[in-house]
């Protein structure tokens, strides 16, 4: 057990993920104690203690009277006491992070503010700034600063087609699935609980579209993505309802993508895909997770490895050109060999982009919340190494990358794809660069103010976020407070 008592909770987020990302298996107990002379102490197993007070901290950090305002001298402070933890934890444990002190989710959003600091200069020199700033103020391995860097000017490319000004996104969620993997904490239920409901979803879900498209007339998606869930749960005829609604509200004229998240292969037939095909939609996905029939077995997800062939090789035979795959590597049972061995049929399949997952246990799947613990990090090491030379070797780069909250083994998850097939709407939701317009049980709008505002705090912002219900008895009920949310502050 670790103790942390931190004397503002503005210090609790960075030194409780951290603390953990050196010690995944420990349980840690943390709490704020205004009171203490200390900025964060700790009590680690073993009787060995950290403890630091705020003059330690600001002489480390160097002359802060310069800072523009207090908001920006207390980041400074958060960021020195989190280097000098980092080195007290890297000196007890005598291991390294990868991502060094970074515990955020978008380290490529830091890797692309960066690069647009050096705008001025070649790309290699403002690669080369990009990777040194990253190793010696974060101490981000030289790999992974390469590999955010290298993924950063990809996604600026990709990220120049879109229209900022007038443009925006569109996400519609289906919350349902066939069954519920153990390891999820996504809002999804099971369809077979929900059958006598999904009409009623539909009817409202149909009605947050229409009203999201006479608020954007004038402006045109970017991309569209539906998402879930499993929006293949749909049958046919409701699935061609949804496609002809979004067809019907939106000019999509300028869409550079369209997606829509097969997903399991168990929810996809000849009838669904073919009522996919006869829209505008560009890419979808068929994910397998792993190819190992004991794992699909453990985990919950009731299909076969030959069924995602079959789902695979019937999207081509149907003319999909752009299918995604999703793996997770870290599932329980698995060794690097196992995914040796899916990499294996994956390669054969040979995908347009693949998306690689570190497992990350949250305490709302059924995987976390049994207290199972794992020491992989060797072995996912190992699968994500495996990985990247894998997508190396069937053409695809690097296009996208994010981290999650308790990420097996500190990793990440990287999206690959062709040079022409990258996942934009991917890129959107972690670089926050244009509004995100989502309809469905669970989903999440982000505005994009054109002036930014102040909070009661004092706090300047620029985005906004409309969150819908996830209960998806409440989202019926109550669809049309979802839709007044997003009204109050659109196009403002």
């Amino acid at each position: 057990m670790i103790k942390v008592s931190s004397k503002k909770n503005k210090y609790t987020y960075n030194v409780y993920h951290l603390v953990k990302a050196f010690f995944p298996n420990e349980e840690i107990i943390q709490n704020v104690d205004e009171k203490q002379e200390s900025l964060v102490a700790l009590n680690l197993p073993g009787g060995s203690c950290f403890s630091i007070a705020l003059e330690e901290v600001e002489a480390a950090a160097g002359d802060l009277s310069e800072m523009e305002t207090e908001e920006a001298k207390e980041q400074a402070i958060k960021k020195e006491l989190t280097r000098l933890l980092y080195r007290y934890l890297e000196q007890q444990t005598r291991t390294t992070l990868a991502w060094g002190t970074l515990t955020g989710v978008r380290p490529t959003k830091l890797a692309m503010t960066k690069l647009e600091q050096y705008e001025s200069m070649t790309e290699a020199e403002a690669v080369r700034r990009t990777v040194g700033a990253f190793r010696d103020e974060f101490f981000v391995s030289e790999e992974k600063a390469q590999l955010a860097c290298e993924i950063a000017v990809r996604e600026k490319k990709l990220l120049s087609k879109l229209d900022y000004k007038d443009g925006f996104s569109l996400y519609v969620g289906i919350p349902f699935c066939p069954s519920v993997c153990s390891y999820c904490s996504f809002s999804s239920s099971p369809i077979a609980e929900w059958k006598d409901k999904v009409e009623s979803y539909l009817f409202a879900l149909l009605k947050e579209i229409r009203a999201i498209g006479k608020m954007s007339e004038g402006h045109r998606p970017d991309s569209v993505y539906i998402g879930g869930g499993t929006p293949t749960t749909l049958e046919a005829e409701q699935m061609d309802r949804l496609l002809k609604t979004i067809t019907e509200n939106f000019d999509l004229s300028n869409v550079l993508e369209f997606t829509v998240e097969a997903g399991r292969p168990d929810s996809i037939t000849e009838e669904k895909l073919a009522v996919i095909r006869k829209y505008p939609v560009t890419r979808i996905s068929i994910n397998p997770q792993t190819m190992q029939q004991k794992t699909l077995d453990l985990v919950g997800r009731n299909h076969t490895v030959a069924q995602t062939k079959d789902a695979f090789y019937l999207a081509r035979k149907l003319g999909f050109d752009n299918i995604n795959m999703d793996l997770i590597a870290g599932l329980p049972g698995e060794d690097a060999s196992d995914m040796e061995d899916t990499l294996r049929q994956v390669e054969e399949m040979h995908p347009d982009s693949l998306t690689v997952h570190a497992l990350a246990i949250k305490r709302a799947a059924r995987y976390g919340q049994e207290g199972r613990k794992q020491d992989l990090h060797s072995e996912i090491s190992q699968m994500i190494m495996s990985a990247a030379d894998c997508a190396k070797r069937i053409g695809l780069q690097p296009y996208y990358l994010y981290r999650q909250k308790n990420i097996a083994g500190n990793f990440e998850n990287v999206g690959y794809a062709e040079l022409d097939k990258a996942g934009i709407y991917n890129i959107l939701i972690m670089e926050e660069k244009q509004t995100i317009l989502a309809a469905g049980a669970g989903a999440s709008t982000k505005i994009l103010l054109k002036d930014p505002i102040r909070t009661d705090s004092g706090k300047e912002i620029n985005l906004v976020r409309c969150e819908n219900v996830k209960n998806i008895m409440e989202y019926i009920d109550r669809v049309d407070e979802m839709i007044e949310r997003k009204g109050e502050w659109l196009w403002r």
